[in-house]
């Protein structure tokens, strides 16, 4: 059902999916699709009623961020499970904010509702008319009467998306200045003769709380009007700190297999990396490498992964040569990982921090910054769902306090249930590289066999940070990449 703007109809199924969507191409521009869920005052409860692409899951599991999907029309995509909104949830206000430019550059851009189970459209409205605004409010989910209604809003936000979250009670530190659209060129100098004044003229209409007023009876104007936004209101408990500026990678990646070839044949390691060989661990070097898990009786049990590392003297700096928050050498421990059922994702300390009962069955247990004990930074494998797992790769990723690994000796250790540690050493970086590979887990024949990668990788040009993509790339995952907000 197509709607105006204010309109609104009635909500029958018990899960939807929200799409926003809008012409894509080359120049085309890119926005963001968010959701707030609004108690009775119209407020959110506290930041996590907030979801948006970096922090995709609300606690409850009724709303989640699925994701962009590129493509002639572009769609950013909502889930929303309206059987598990909390009784103190109101409304699901649905937004999107503009990146880099003004929702005036967008073609075709509306939002529509379509039901989660068959894909039937609810309800569509297509936004029109907009000219400044750097976010908008595009519709809303609310309830009415015991049931699920959603209404088409068109409220836009020249103060983007540091004032639509302030609106909804969200308290915003550093929040960068809305986007400025290029004045027109000034007009040549006249003469000017004001009109004769009514007698009695008539007060200006109130302004909206978010369109630009008119000015009194004509004075001459200023070169350029700043917009001033409303005062914020008293701040929840948490404050919203907004992502940094959005990066777009490339959206799709040709796949590039790695170095090994794709059909592999596990080879027994030789008598000296044997279990018992090296105090009762089993070491994967060059002439080495490979070791099968099954084969040692590592079947089933969470299986630990320890990151340790030290830097040698005169190594560790700050990123660019500058010390962060007093942090001498942070290095997290990553993976990405695949299921034979096609999903595939990363886990990492500045994002999804995975889960051991549910997909992908790793976990990062947190975020060491000091790599100076054994029990430091780990992820755990839940290896009771082996034969779900199709390949992990495990690597380290420098985030503080050193430019690359030359001079940084890291280690990582496996701790499988029942089978002695197994050890790899990376100490022999020659560039520039801030991603060092360690090993590839893999099911082969329904054998998970561990080889050590000893791979460094270097960042995309002039982006350091962007390692885990450059890694994604070497290997062929194909993940889409946004950037982050890093780590508080």
């Amino acid at each position: 059902m197509s709607l105006q703007k204010g309109a609104n109809t009635a909500v029958p199924a018990a899960a939807v999916r929200v799409e926003l969507g809008w012409r894509g191409g080359p120049g085309a521009p890119d926005a963001d699709a968010s959701a707030l869920l609004l108690a009775a005052d119209g407020r959110v409860r506290n930041d996590d009623d907030f979801v948006f692409y970096n922090q995709p899951g609300h606690p409850s599991g009724a709303v989640r961020h699925e994701g962009k999907q590129p493509g002639a029309t572009v769609r950013d995509v909502l889930a929303v499970d309206l059987a598990r909104v909390e009784p103190a949830v109101e409304r699901v206000v649905i937004a999107a904010s503009a990146d880099g430019g003004t929702f005036a550059r967008f073609a075709d851009l509306y939002v529509r509702v379509v039901d989660a189970a068959d894909g039937t459209e609810i309800a569509r409205f297509d936004s029109t008319g907009a000219t400044t605004e750097t976010a908008y409010v595009l519709g809303e989910l609310y309830r009415r009467q015991g049931a699920w209604k959603f209404r088409a809003v068109g409220q836009g936000y020249d103060s983007g998306l540091a004032g639509l979250a302030t609106d909804f009670g969200i308290s915003v530190d550093d929040a960068p200045p809305p986007v400025q659209e290029q004045p027109p060129p000034a007009p040549e100098p006249q003469q000017y003769a004001p009109p004769p004044a009514p007698e009695s003229a008539p007060p200006p209409p109130a302004p909206d709380q978010h369109q630009y007023a008119p000015p009194p009876p004509y004075e001459p104007p200023p070169v350029q009007h700043q917009y001033a936004p409303p005062p914020p209101p008293a701040p929840v408990q948490h404050q919203y700190a907004p992502p940094p500026p959005y990066e777009p990678p490339p959206v799709q990646h040709q796949y590039t297999p790695p170095p090994a070839p794709a059909q592999q044949q596990y080879a027994p390691p030789p008598a000296a990396a044997q279990p018992g060989a090296a105090g009762g661990k089993i070491s994967l070097t060059k002439s080495a490498p490979s070791v099968s898990l099954t084969k040692h009786g590592a079947t089933s049990g969470n299986m630990r992964v320890n990151l340790n590392w030290t830097a040698r003297s005169g190594a560790a700096r700050g990123l660019l040569g500058k010390r962060r928050r007093g942090v001498d050498l942070d290095l997290d421990l990553c993976c990405l990982w695949e299921l034979t059922d096609g999903r595939r994702g990363i886990v990492h300390a500045v994002g999804d921090m995975g889960a051991l009962d549910r997909p992908p069955y790793v976990q990062l247990d947190k975020d060491d910054r000091t790599g100076t004990v054994e029990t430091g930074e780990n992820l755990v494998i839940n290896l009771d769902h082996t034969a779900k797992f199709k390949r992990i790769l495990v690597f380290a990723e420098i985030y503080d306090g050193a430019d690359d690994f030359r001079g940084l000796d890291a280690t990582a250790t496996l701790y499988p249930v029942g089978s002695p540690p197994i050890e790899m050493r990376m100490d022999d970086c020659a560039d520039a590289s801030r991603d060092a590979v360690l090993a590839l887990i893999e099911n082969v024949g329904g054998e998970l066999v561990v080889r050590r990668e000893g791979r460094f990788v270097l960042p995309p040009p002039g982006r350091p940070r962007w390692g885990k993509m450059a890694v994604d790339e070497a290997y062929g995952w194909n993940l889409e990449w946004v950037a982050s907000r890093g780590k508080d």
